[in-house]
């Protein structure tokens, strides 16, 4: 019997892409998987392919940044079968544009969704993930770890996840929380991604568009999923992908000037006066 069998699994952004992918290597584990989206099609769609590999499949169309319906998706989850035991904070987006560009209240409305909501969540179910000595997932990025350029807030978003999971794991690590940060360098994608462009004449076009141009491997969102489930079995705090980043984040801690040196060259250039 897999780990994951009959265990209640809550993927925010789970109608599409690696929220999907996640969702559905849950299901193949024998794991009940409820999803959330915003989009009623994309979520009905979305279940009706995981339906296919589970019958435990509990679509939620919902607005994470809104209280109410946050509460909605808790009552309904706990509801069809009881508390949770995994939530995969994945729901979240990029954006395009320099510093410069990116006003205030566009920094304000990416950390709504995603910091602030991932908090919200993983508070709503913080009771039912200690009881059941459960696990929060929480999806950052490399960004998390070292800033990248022309990619407006998104940075200042993901390290304050990367700050969140630190903190979950040293307040709620020793009553029983699994708490994993996974980071990963870009995902593939079927098809083209559209992100907010602010300040479009300062941003390169080799920074549009997936990873905003870093120099890395795509990565296979299913191949993901599987070491995602992997890292939990495991109960580790981290997953760094590519591995070998962790060595330029180590490099830019001891020496901030060496560690801009080289993100510069794995990233695109561009007029920045």
């Amino acid at each position: 019997m897999s780990y994951w069998s009959e265990k209640n699994v809550l993927v925010t952004g789970g109608s599409s892409g690696l929220g999907f992918a996640i969702a559905r290597e849950f299901a193949r584990a024998g794991a009940r998987v409820a999803i959330v989206g915003l989009e009623p099609s994309g979520v009905e769609k979305a279940a009706e392919e995981l339906s296919h590999i589970s019958s435990s499949i509990l679509p939620l169309v919902g607005n994470i940044c809104e209280e109410a319906d946050v509460d909605r998706i808790v009552s309904s989850i706990r509801q069809k079968w009881g508390p949770l035991e995994v939530l995969v904070n994945n729901a979240g987006r990029s954006m395009r544009g320099t510093v410069q560009d990116t006003t205030p209240e566009q920094f304000r409305q990416l950390m709504e969704l995603n910091f602030i909501a991932l908090v919200r969540m993983t508070q709503a179910f913080l009771d039912d993930l200690l009881a059941t000595r459960g696990h929060v997932v929480n999806i950052g990025s490399l960004a998390a770890k070292a800033a990248a350029k022309f990619v407006g807030a998104y940075p200042a978003t993901k390290h304050a996840v990367a700050a969140f999971s630190q903190q979950l794991r040293l307040e709620l690590g020793r009553r029983g929380l699994h708490v994993l940060l996974v980071c990963p360098g870009p995902i593939a994608r079927t098809g083209d991604r559209l992100y907010r462009l602010e300040g479009a004449e300062r941003v390169p076009e080799a920074a549009r568009g997936p990873g905003a141009g870093v120099k890395v491997r795509s990565i296979s969102p299913d191949w993901l999923a599987r070491e995602i489930l992997r890292a939990c079995e495991a109960r580790k705090p981290e997953l760094v992908v590519p591995a070998k980043a962790r060595l330029l984040f180590a490099i830019a801690q001891i020496s901030p000037r060496l560690g801009d040196w080289l993100i510069e060259r794995f990233t695109p250039g561009g007029d920045n006066s």
